[in-house]
């Protein structure tokens, strides 16, 4: 005896929603783009963090930050600015600089604000800032080493460098150089650079240093200038040991600023793609400057120096950017590249021991 089976018919998907027709779609398609867009909101807020939460303040503390008219910069003169810090703003742009300036006096109710002009892609603008810096100001606190250029096309600077490794480094290399007897003379002082991750895939380039040979503007020149901020940091921090005055250098996250301008060139749809699925990572310039004010500000890192920091905290470096042979020889081609006198270098003598 067989048993009779019977086969229902499918049901209809309409019938299986609280209502029917076209608006049991259109709540169901609201409602999946509404959890899509709350668990973006929430990973970007995993991104955005950490922040440095400390409350201390730097009431009198003299600050240099060069770049700072926009973006991490900005965010870091402002906060600082809070604080109490007396700031000298290092920008390229004179008028940018100042709109800024204002708005963070506004901002803050700090007076102490203050513009000049700097362009890290003229030897004679650096010297030119750091002469009427030295002059007007008796000492400094704390140096931020944050202006920089991203994969740019090949240009050159006033000098004839290639302008990443001319900017990022070259430019920071001979203004911190320059001012480095105030800063010992302040100690227990501050020097902080603004690298990048992309050290991960730079290389220094000996035979090439310039990119005469060949050019490519990510992979090469701007991944060379980021692994040169870390070496150097690391060579700054061993000379400066017994100084007080510490160096480190960061990664500031993956920051949504004016940095990434020359990535946008590239329109086809693969990169749009790419750059859509990026900035979910984005993070705003506001937390890209978290790492930039612990490194500023907290008073447990006083006597931390010759580290890389990502979040606010220490993180890896891979050999080649611990590689003390390659530091050294970059210290010495850097010296003769911006013409660093006798008279400019670091002094043996050790200050507030």
């Amino acid at each position: 005896m067989t048993e009779d089976i019977t086969v229902s018919p499918p049901e209809d998907p309409e019938k299986s929603l609280c209502f029917q027709g076209p608006w049991a779609w259109i709540i169901l398609i609201l409602l999946i783009l509404g959890a899509i867009i709350f668990i973006m909101y929430l990973l970007r807020k995993c991104f955005q963090n950490p922040y440095y939460r400390k409350a201390n303040r730097i009431d009198g503390k003299v600050v240099i930050i060069t770049g700072c008219n926009t973006g991490i910069g900005k965010e870091t003169a402002l906060e600082l600015a809070q604080r109490g810090a007396k700031i000298y703003m290092a920008c390229r742009d004179s008028a940018r600089c100042e709109a800024a300036r204002l708005e963070i006096i506004q901002r803050t109710q700090n007076q102490q604000v203050y513009n000049r002009t700097l362009d890290l892609a003229s030897l004679a603008s650096v010297r030119q800032f750091a002469e009427n810096f030295l002059a007007e100001e008796p000492r400094l606190d704390i140096l931020i080493n944050n202006a920089g250029l991203m994969a740019t096309p090949r240009k050159l600077t006033a000098d004839g460098f290639e302008q990443q490794f001319g900017v990022n480094h070259l430019g920071h290399f001979l203004l911190t150089n320059l001012l480095l007897e105030r800063i010992k003379a302040s100690a227990p002082s501050r020097i902080i650079v603004v690298s990048s991750a992309a050290h991960l895939l730079g290389r220094i380039y000996k035979n090439d240093i310039n990119s005469e040979k060949s050019y490519s503007k990510f992979l090469g020149a701007y991944c060379q200038s980021k692994l040169a901020n870390i070496l150097f940091t690391r060579k700054l921090a061993e000379m400066l040991k017994d100084t007080k005055v510490t160096v480190n250098a960061l990664h500031p996250g993956v920051v949504r600023t004016e940095l990434t301008r020359y990535t946008n060139e590239n329109s086809t749809c693969v990169w749009a793609l790419i750059r859509a699925f990026v900035r979910l990572r984005l993070r705003d310039a506001k937390a890209g400057a978290q790492t930039t004010l612990c490194l500023a500000l907290d008073p447990d890192l006083e006597n931390k120096t010759g580290g890389y920091y990502e979040d606010c905290k220490p993180h890896f470096l891979p050999p080649w950017a611990k590689n003390k042979e390659t530091a050294e020889w970059l210290w010495k081609e850097s010296e003769k590249m911006v013409g660093l006198q006798p008279s400019d270098e670091i002094s043996s003598v050790v200050v507030n021991p």
